[in-house]
């Protein structure tokens, strides 16, 4: 596809964003609302609306080459896949229930089940290429070392004119059987003949059956030729779509995929060295007039404060903006600030007091419901704001000039004219904080002479109270190598490697009937579609971006139950390929024998949770995790399921927003 085909692509997904933004932002103003079905319905047309979004995105960044362009759009993405995260645990609490069906929702958009499906984000492998390959080559370096690998036998490819020459003989091969086979019927036909057990004339007069077979043929043949005649039309006028696409038509748009893939590397790499030379050329050319025309600024500022005050300012601390912070409104509003205390705090007062009245009183009606009211959003407000990006920048740019998408200079130029303009205050800063200080000391004497006491600098008052820090774990390891660890771990199987399974193998329909069921009062099984989509909803979706992991909803454990054979493992082994993750056996009957003792399983502990923090994303898994809580241990059980019962709880308890 062409560059205008994905460019209108993202038009049609940013106006989406907008009507579903819009939609969201009057959802969280709305009052509570206390008919939960029609909660439910709205929720429900919020979410597919952001489904919808993700996948056009996901499409656009997998091929839009203009580098300045990709990073809109990664940032739309990670903002609507949160979003959909977000609303997925709001339908959840409405639903109680970890799957939710929304036929009616589908109807209304005009929708297909398949259309709402999320699709995995291709970035996240593709991202990763790299790195995922090198750690692939180590683990079977490493597992090759310990003889898990046969040496693998390179077979001589053959010449093409081996390869006619073998086709030749095999085709001479069939030919001689059929032959030979016809030759055997015809033989034992005029046996069959000579022994009068077939009259002569019946056994060659078949003309009366070749009429009969001739006409039939006919009349079929004739039939599919009409049939095909009428499909040609109607695939040439466009009333029906093709049901297949051929092999060259396919391998065709994958290798179309592959050049745009290639174009943005290289025009990423074009735009890193753009970024690079004009931020040079800006210094070059007019840092020393930026530099001069700054100082001016603060210096002229700083004399107007002393002709009005008749004292210096302090200069704000970098971290803070520096001599930015002279030009806002916050140094006027901290000053008004100090006079509005007392009647702020007993506003505070008076607000805390209604507050708890308000509580005692829900206490006493124990059943009183304020019905549902959207939870506050993390990514709603990236979304506003990248949206308005879009529109002040690139919604009517021209680009008419740059029809193979190359990085816009002039935006990078006022992007690094800003961020050299940044650094230059730094400087100005660091230099006028120095005369600042010859300025305070000058004027302290002068008023020292007369007299009066100089103002001392204000010094910044810490917050009271006692710091909580989180303890940290000690460090059992300290003076081994990651890769030390990473070794140890798959030689002792607790990393284990993984079958490469795509989660669109995990075959199954959603549930048709589910909606209909659930209005019933029913609470229908879900199929296997369901489970596939709340496996990418749980497990890849939050896991594949830090990003996203670190501000959506988190997810720290999943529970994978059912028969034997109905595709638990896969599930796992299609979670880990997606995200590229690290997969750790803390499986019963994998770690007995190893890490003995109360000491070995302190280490195996810390091991896991030391590796699988440092090679994020990962995922720890258990099979048989009920096992460790069992009251009583079968006997003929010998893998002491009960070894992890206290730690487990604490690996999981210890997950958090930064851990993968």
């Amino acid at each position: 596809m062409s560059h205008i085909t994905y460019n209108t692509l993202w038009k049609d997904a940013q106006k989406t964003i907008e009507e579903a933004s819009q939609f969201d932002s009057i959802l969280h103003s709305a009052p509570h609302e206390k008919d939960k079905r029609a909660a439910q319905i709205r929720v429900s047309e919020l979410y597919v609306k952001y489904i919808t979004v993700v996948n056009k995105l996901d499409q656009c960044y997998d091929q839009i080459v203009h580098p300045q362009k990709r990073l809109v759009i990664r940032k739309l993405l990670d903002a609507c896949i949160g979003r959909v995260l977000e609303l997925k645990h709001e339908l959840v609490n409405l639903d109680l229930s970890e799957f939710s069906y929304y036929d009616d929702v589908l109807s209304k958009l005009k929708l297909l089940p398949v259309e709402v499906e999320i699709n995995v984000p291709t970035y996240y492998r593709r991202e990763r290429e790299e790195e995922l390959r090198k750690r692939k080559k180590t683990m079977d370096d490493i597992l090759r070392k310990l003889g898990f690998y046969e040496e693998e036998v390179i077979e001589e490819e053959m010449t093409e004119e081996e390869a006619i020459r073998l086709i030749q003989i095999h085709e001479r091969a069939r030919q001689g059987r059929l032959r030979s086979q016809f030759m055997k019927e015809i033989r034992l036909m005029k046996e069959k003949v000579k022994t009068g057990e077939v009259a002569e004339g019946k056994a060659f007069d078949g003309s009366l059956a070749a009429l009969k077979i001739q006409k039939t043929w006919r009349g079929y043949s004739t039939r599919q030729k009409m049939k095909r005649r009428k499909l040609e039309e109607m695939l040439l006028i466009g009333m029906l779509q093709p049901s297949f696409i051929t092999v060259q038509a396919r391998r065709r748009a994958e290798e179309v995929k592959d050049l745009r893939r290639k174009m943005q590397a290289e025009y990423q790499t074009e735009y890193e060295q753009l970024l690079v030379s004009e931020k040079k050329l800006i210094k070059a050319n007019r840092g020393g007039y930026m530099k001069e025309d700054i100082c001016d600024e603060v210096r002229g500022w700083i004399t107007d404060y002393w002709h009005q005050t008749g004292k210096f300012p302090d200069m704000p601390s970098e971290e803070s903006g520096g001599s930015n912070l002279f030009f806002t409104r916050q140094i006027a509003e901290s000053e008004i600030s100090k006079t509005t205390t007392g009647t702020s705090s007993s506003r505070y007062i008076i607000f805390k007091t209604i507050k708890n009245n308000k509580e005692k009183i829900m206490k006493q009606t124990r059943n009183y419901d304020p019905g549902f009211k959207m939870q506050p959003s993390n990514f709603l407000s990236d979304l506003q704001a990248v949206n308005a990006e879009y529109d002040d920048v690139w919604r009517l740019k021209d680009e008419s000039q740059n029809p193979w998408q190359h990085a816009d200079v002039e935006m990078i130029r006022a992007q690094k004219m800003t961020q050299v303009e940044l650094e230059l205050r730094r400087e100005v800063d660091q230099l006028l904080r120095g005369e600042l200080e010859i300025l305070q000391a000058a004027l302290a004497r002068d008023l020292a002479s007369k007299g009066k006491k100089a103002r001392k600098p204000s010094k910044k008052k810490g917050r009271s109270g006692k710091k909580t820090k989180k303890k940290k774990e000690k460090d059992l390891t300290p003076d081994r190598t990651l890769e030390s660890l990473f070794e140890e771990l798959i030689t002792n199987g607790i990393i284990r490697k993984y079958p490469e399974t795509q989660l669109s193998e995990f075959k199954g329909e959603r549930s048709y009937a589910a909606h209909d069921l659930r209005k019933q009062g029913k609470d229908p099984l879900p199929s296997l579609g369901d489970i596939r989509q709340v496996i990418l909803e749980y497990c890849i979706l939050p896991m594949g971006s830090k990003i996203i992991h670190q501000t959506a909803p988190l997810v720290k454990s999943v529970l994978l139950a059912g028969p034997h054979g109905s595709g638990k493992d896969m599930l796992v082994h299609a979670i880990c390929t997606e995200i590229g993750a690290v997969l750790f056996d803390l499986s019963p009957a994998n770690i007995v024998g190893k890490y003995p003792g109360k000491s070995g399983l302190i280490m195996l502990v810390h091991l896991v949770n030391k590796v699988s923090r440092l090679l994020q994303p990962s995922v720890i898994y258990m099979d048989g995790a009920e096992k460790p809580f069992l009251k009583k241990v079968p006997k003929t059980d010998k893998t002491d399921p009960k070894r992890l019962k206290k730690d487990l709880p604490k690996i999981v308890k210890g997950i958090n927003q930064d851990d993968q």
